[in-house]
């Protein structure tokens, strides 16, 4: 029984081991509990983990993109050397603007010639705090939003001044999220690299304002006529409203959209503490005077700058010419260009009255002028037609027209290079005739008055402009002579190859006639004619400047007697009208058949000039409508405009010539005296040619005012 009662109470637990098996319990509880907190707490870095695994992985992608972004973003490096496009200027002689050339009317002007007050405007109206931000103005974005939202709808932009920049100079037009990012980007790029003077005056002369402008100093001239540091701040505020729509506040057009838009400047101006309450309401009350800049170049000048446009495109190309800012300083002469315009309008006008009852006439006359300084080259004035606006073809320089008589001297020229004539050498002015192009019908060249002097000087034959000594002379040296010779000065147009060359019967540019001519008062030399007296680049640089091209077409004493004589046909023949420049000239006459066309080239110690007139139907400009008649008035008219700006007033006389008394109709040399004064005439020949004799007591006797207007003689003896 004990031993029962043992073993009973070996299977119940005593105090003690309660408590143990508690405490195990209990700890196993615990134990338990915090193996599952601690699982919950081990969740945790997981999430962290992955979170920052996708934003890892969102940045690499946001980097990737931003570095596909910047390697399609265009360079900077093009602004630290900013150039635009700009104007090409255009000069006369005398300083006078006679045009502007441009794709973008653009005057590019140095910030710090820029007023203060027009570029607080620009800052008050686009970018108030253009010197706080970098490029990109989270404040102004921000604000613009809440400004928006208020409105229901865009009434206020972000962009900031840098922003246009990028935007007018590195980037597209077009309009997405993409354009948007990479223009912040190259916005705080550009900010990074350029001083904030810099990036304002990129912006001031590159933004559009609307009429064609391009930067303020444009919008200066085109609104205001005035150059932009002239500009008060009412006109200041005007042209900075305009940034924002160009059309639609162009003052020109809507002058009252552009005042409203005027006062909102103004009136951010005064918030931002630009300018007082005062300058404000003065600015307001300013009353606005619009006034676009105009040139005024001379009548007709539209033909030489076409001319010369097309010269310079050929000399520098289309973009340089258009977008260089160039300075091309011409050789037109606004004085004499108006005088040339005038004469020629009064010449058509003048042919027009007297023949009253050719009601076609007056629509149909047409005429050209052209002048040249004979020393340089320089064209001083060009008249290509009546109306340059109605008909833009130049008759000066793209015309051909027979020159008729005048073309004359060139093969005088041609037979006295060869020694074959002299001017006192006798040739017999008759009747001849020459095989056709029929047999039945020979080819019988007539005089003008259809009658014959029989045997004459060739001064005389000149003088009076015989046809038939011509075609003898032409027939004497040959045709190829006459051609090789017209082209040694200056005629490259093709000549027809038969004797009727002689009479101009080839049609010849009037310019080409005038180049021929200046051979006589340059001893030979044929000078070229010239645009130009000088280009400059935008910095200044002379990239040209006039250098005289002339070639040799004759010998000095040859080219002087031609001159000479020519001098004679105004003295005493056809061109007798332009005796009243004032001062000894020379020149030719030329008449066409049927009255066709009238002409008359000549020179004065410096200039030589042309004029040609005709009809645009080909047909009469009427009965004695001759060269001398016609245009032989006009010449005269315009030359003696240029007499008072001579700065030489006598002809070179080259060594081998002698001043000699001729007896007019036997060629002769006499000795003067009172009972032959009348029949004598004193020519210049070559010395190598006569006898050594001394003069006799009174040789000079007799020498008239005009011959000893030329500078000086030399005679017999000397």
């Amino acid at each position: 029984m004990n031993f029962f009662l043992k073993e009973e109470t070996s299977c119940i637990p005593v105090p003690s081991q309660l408590n143990s098996l508690a405490e195990k319990i209990t700890a196993m509880t615990k134990k338990r509990a915090n193996k599952t907190k601690r699982r919950v707490w081990d969740a945790k870095p997981l999430l962290v983990i992955i979170w920052t695994s996708c934003l890892f992985v969102t940045g690499i992608a946001m980097m990737g993109m931003a570095a596909y972004m910047m390697l399609e973003l265009p360079p900077i490096s093009t602004l630290k050397n900013y150039r635009p496009p700009m104007v090409t200027e255009v000069y006369s002689s005398d300083g006078k603007t006679l045009a502007y050339w441009y794709k973008e009317k653009r005057w590019p002007i140095s910030i710090h010639k820029i007023p203060k007050r027009l570029i607080y405007a620009f800052l008050a109206a686009e970018d108030a705090r253009f010197y706080e931000h970098r490029g990109v103005d989270l404040i102004g974005v921000v604000r613009a939003a809440i400004k928006n939202v208020e409105a229901g709808g865009i009434v206020q932009g972000a962009s900031t001044i840098t922003q246009q920049v990028t935007r007018s100079l590195l980037l597209s037009p077009e309009r997405s999220w993409l354009r948007k990012l990479k223009e912040a980007i190259l916005a705080w790029q550009i900010d990074g690299s350029l001083s904030k003077d810099e990036i304002l005056n990129i912006y001031l002369n590159q933004i559009y304002l609307g009429s064609g402008a391009y930067g303020v100093e444009a919008a200066a001239r085109t609104y205001f006529g005035k150059h932009a540091h002239q500009l008060d701040i009412a006109e200041c505020a005007l042209i900075a409203g305009l940034t924002q729509a160009p059309s639609k506040y162009n003052p020109l057009r809507h002058f009252e959209r552009a005042k409203r838009r005027q006062l909102y400047v103004l009136r951010r101006m005064f918030e931002e503490g630009f300018i007082t309450r005062e300058q404000r309401e003065k600015a307001i009350k300013k009353k606005l005077v619009l006034k676009s800049e105009r040139l005024s170049p001379p009548p007709g000048a539209g033909y030489f700058l076409q001319d010369l446009k097309k010269e310079l495109i050929r000399r520098y190309g289309t973009q340089r010419v258009f977008t260089d800012g160039l300075k091309i300083y011409t050789t037109l002469d606004v004085n004499w260009q108006r005088t040339a315009f005038a004469a020629l309008a009064k010449g058509l006008e003048a042919v027009s009255k007297r023949h009253k009852r050719d009601r076609l006439l007056k629509e149909n006359i047409q005429g050209a002028l052209i002048a040249i300084d004979a020393q340089t080259g320089a064209i001083r004035a060009m008249i290509g037609g009546q109306d340059f606006k109605k008909n833009k073809f130049n008759l000066a320089i793209q015309g051909r027209m027979q020159p008729g008589s005048s073309f004359k001297p060139v093969v005088y020229s041609a037979a006295m290079k060869k020694g074959l004539i002299q001017p006192n050498s006798i040739i017999v002015d008759e009747p001849i005739s020459f095989p056709g192009t029929r047999k039945s019908k020979p080819w019988q060249p007539q005089n003008f008055d259809k009658a014959y002097m029989g045997p004459i000087t060739i001064r005389t034959a000149l003088t009076y402009s015989r046809n038939v000594v011509s075609v003898k002379i032409a027939r004497m040296i040959g045709v190829n002579a006459v051609i090789e010779q017209a082209k040694a000065m200056g005629i490259t147009t093709p000549l027809a190859h038969d004797l009727s060359i002689a009479l101009g019967s080839s049609a010849v540019p009037l310019v080409q006639m005038v180049t021929a001519y200046s051979t006589f008062v340059n001893l030979g030399k044929v000078v070229t004619p010239q645009y130009i007296e000088q280009i400059t680049d935008r910095s200044g640089k002379i990239l040209e400047i006039l250098t005289p091209e002339f070639h040799q077409a004759l010998d000095p004493v040859t080219a002087f007697q031609m001159g000479y004589l020519l001098m004679g046909v105004v003295q005493n023949g056809t061109g007798r009208r332009a005796r009243a420049v004032g001062i000894p000239v020379g020149g030719k006459t030329g008449t066409t058949d049927n009255y066709r066309d009238a002409w008359f080239v000549g020179f004065s110690p410096e200039v030589v000039a042309g004029v040609w007139i005709g009809r645009k139907d080909k047909k009469s400009l009427g009965r004695l409508e001759t060269g001398g008649k016609a245009a032989c008035p006009v010449w005269t008219e315009f030359m003696k405009t240029t007499v008072k700006d001579l700065t030489k007033t006598s002809y070179d006389i080259p060594d081998g010539i002698a001043f000699v008394p001729v007896d007019k109709r036997t060629g002769q040399i006499v000795t003067p005296t009172k009972e032959n004064r009348g029949q004598i005439v004193w020519e210049a020949l070559r010395r190598d040619k006569l006898p050594p004799l001394e003069p006799e007591t009174g040789f000079l006797q007799g020498m008239p005012d005009w011959l000893r207007g030329i500078g000086g003689f030399f005679h017999l003896g000397n």
